[in-house]
């Protein structure tokens, strides 16, 4: 994928500041999913770059609300699967390593990954997760998920995957976008 690359850290920021308040797929707005995903990483004692790519996991959406691809996207009412994950990882490209944008990359995967190895895993998905894992192509087959676990970022993956499913919680107090600027920071090239 080729495009424009975020070139400072602010211009992060400026997005979420820009669009992180809409809402995507579930109740909560993408912000307040980002924020729960990075807390709920730097609770389980993720590294730095984890925890960055916690928060950024998702900016892929931000970028298609602040600049939609094609006639299907956002807002169209069509169930278009606009790859976020990889359209997020090529931005923040710019900025941050492979420890950051890898697992920004192939965290649909490892959601498609996990439905395919993990008995009832589906079934903890929420309604939204459920919705575009169809969109996505559904479970992994037998050669995908060789070839996923041949990926050497597939395990921070799937932690990410983890983290995002579990950063859905309607109300829940975490800190604030501000406070990860220094994280964000000192992980960026």
């Amino acid at each position: 994928m080729t495009g424009p690359r975020a070139a400072r850290i602010d211009e992060v920021l400026e997005l979420f500041d820009r669009w992180g308040r809409e809402n995507y797929d579930e109740d909560l707005s993408q912000l307040d999913h980002a924020l729960q995903t990075a807390a709920l990483a730097r609770a389980a004692g993720a590294t730095d770059a984890m925890v960055a790519a916690a928060l950024l996991h998702d900016v892929g959406h931000l970028l298609d609300l602040a600049d939609p691809i094609g006639e299907a996207g956002p807002g169209s009412g069509e169930p278009d699967d606009l790859r976020h994950e990889a359209r997020g990882a090529a931005w923040l490209s710019g900025l941050f390593g492979t420890e950051v944008t890898a697992p920004i990359a192939l965290h649909v995967r490892a959601k498609r990954y996990r439905v395919a190895v993990e008995p009832g895993y589906a079934a903890t998905l929420s309604a939204g997760s459920t919705a575009s894992l169809a969109r996505q192509g559904g479970p992994l087959s037998v050669v995908e998920v060789q070839s996923f676990e041949a990926n050497p970022r597939w395990q921070d993956a799937v932690a990410l995957r983890t983290w995002d499913d579990q950063g859905k919680v309607e109300g829940l107090e975490v800190d604030d976008l501000e406070s990860y600027r220094r994280l964000l920071i000192d992980q960026s090239r």
